[in-house]
């Protein structure tokens, strides 16, 4: 399961509103390769859901994951972070035994 804290919900409701997203649109949450650990977190709005995908709803928001990635992602809560630091979604990951310090890419 992926969840989504209440700052990201609003957030994302937020954009999605700002960026004239429809009633079919949701965040879809993958991994790729590459970033300074090994793995990069992807996150884009979607409106096509694709075989094998996992669909999970959390506080209203719809995210959808595709199984590979979701190896990865299992148990991770999506947060938004906003401040002087700089702001931007952040992934909890309880399975990233090292993250970089922009919060960008990890590893397992």
């Amino acid at each position: 399961m992926i969840t989504v804290s209440p700052t990201a919900k609003e957030y994302i409701h937020d954009l999605m509103v700002a960026e004239h997203k429809g009633p079919d649109a949701f965040v879809r949450v993958g991994v790729k390769g590459g970033g300074c650990s090994g793995l990069e977190y992807q996150l884009a709005f979607d409106t096509v859901e694709k075989e094998g995908d996992q669909i999970f709803e959390d506080k209203g928001v719809k995210v959808v994951v595709d199984m590979k990635s979701l190896l990865y992602l299992y148990g991770t809560e999506l947060d938004y972070a906003g401040g002087l630091n700089g702001k931007g979604f952040v992934f909890n990951n309880p399975n990233a035994t090292r993250t970089c310090s922009c919060g960008e890419s990890f590893a397992v």
